[in-house]
């Protein structure tokens, strides 16, 4: 029995690791659409990158053809993804000050106090 689980235990970590990235490929996937069709980052995307994003689509409808798929295929399909969706999430991030929404009520202390005057990092637990 000990024989059984050290031969299929490799086996489990191939299959392990193709499902790890399948579920990472798919949630990215996932997150982006949401992101775009978020009511509060509608505005500020540009319809370019709203055309960009179907690459999204694409990789959903991937994933449902293409179920046996190996580790390698999720990752390039990542990569691809990642190409296409990282420059439209930092224009989002640049644009929105940091945060998409900004930080409510601004930054603590607001423009030119003294960085004495708000919390320090051991302050804050």
């Amino acid at each position: 029995m000990v024989q059984e689980a050290d031969q299929y235990r490799a086996e489990d970590e191939v299959q392990k690791e193709k499902i790890t990235a399948r579920n990472t490929l798919e949630s990215l996937a996932f997150n982006m659409t949401s992101t775009v069709e978020d009511d509060k980052l509608k505005d500020k995307i540009s319809a370019e990158d709203k055309k960009t994003i179907d690459k999204c689509i694409e990789v959903i409808a991937w994933l449902d053809r293409n179920q046996t798929a190996e580790k390698d295929e999720y990752e390039h399909q990542q990569k691809e993804l990642e190409k296409v969706c990282n420059p439209i999430i930092t224009k989002l991030y640049q644009g929105a000050g940091g945060m998409p929404g900004g930080m409510p009520g601004g930054f603590p202390g607001g423009a030119g106090s003294s960085p004495s005057s708000g919390p320090t990092i051991e302050e804050v637990d």
